[in-house]
């Protein structure tokens, strides 16, 4: 299967190259993107599909991951798919997102705030 990658090795010239590439190609359907790399306004409704392979300890990074994907624009619907592993780090990781949009949908003190970063870290290495 031919592909294409993005990450932060790339220089800004070759990321735009990489990107006009995967959007005007017939035969390089995959995309290979490092959550971090992209940065803020990228496009990519080219594509349709997202695997997040590893969790971001910030669930704010893997959304922002998926919107390059599910942007105005956008013709086809886009599938979201996280690769996890039972009772791991990554299985946690997620629990821990879980707990954060929870805090953020609750607007919680900054006692609970600090409580809950302490138990975080607990619940990952335990």
């Amino acid at each position: 299967m031919k592909f294409l990658r993005y990450d932060g090795r790339l220089s800004q010239k070759q990321k735009e190259k990489v990107l006009k590439e995967f959007s005007e190609s017939q035969d390089k359907l995959v995309l290979l993107m490092s959550l971090k790399a992209g940065g803020v306004g990228l496009n990519l409704t080219a594509a349709s599909n997202v695997f997040l392979m590893d969790p971001w300890w910030n669930p704010a990074v893997e959304e922002q991951a998926i919107m390059r994907i599910h942007r105005i624009g956008q013709k086809r619907a886009v599938q979201v798919r996280r690769f996890i592993v039972k009772d791991t780090v990554e299985e946690r990781m997620q629990q821990v997102q879980v707990r954060k949009q929870r805090m953020i949908s609750g607007a919680p003190t900054d006692e609970e705030v600090r409580g809950a970063r302490i138990e975080h870290l607990k619940m990952l290495f335990t």
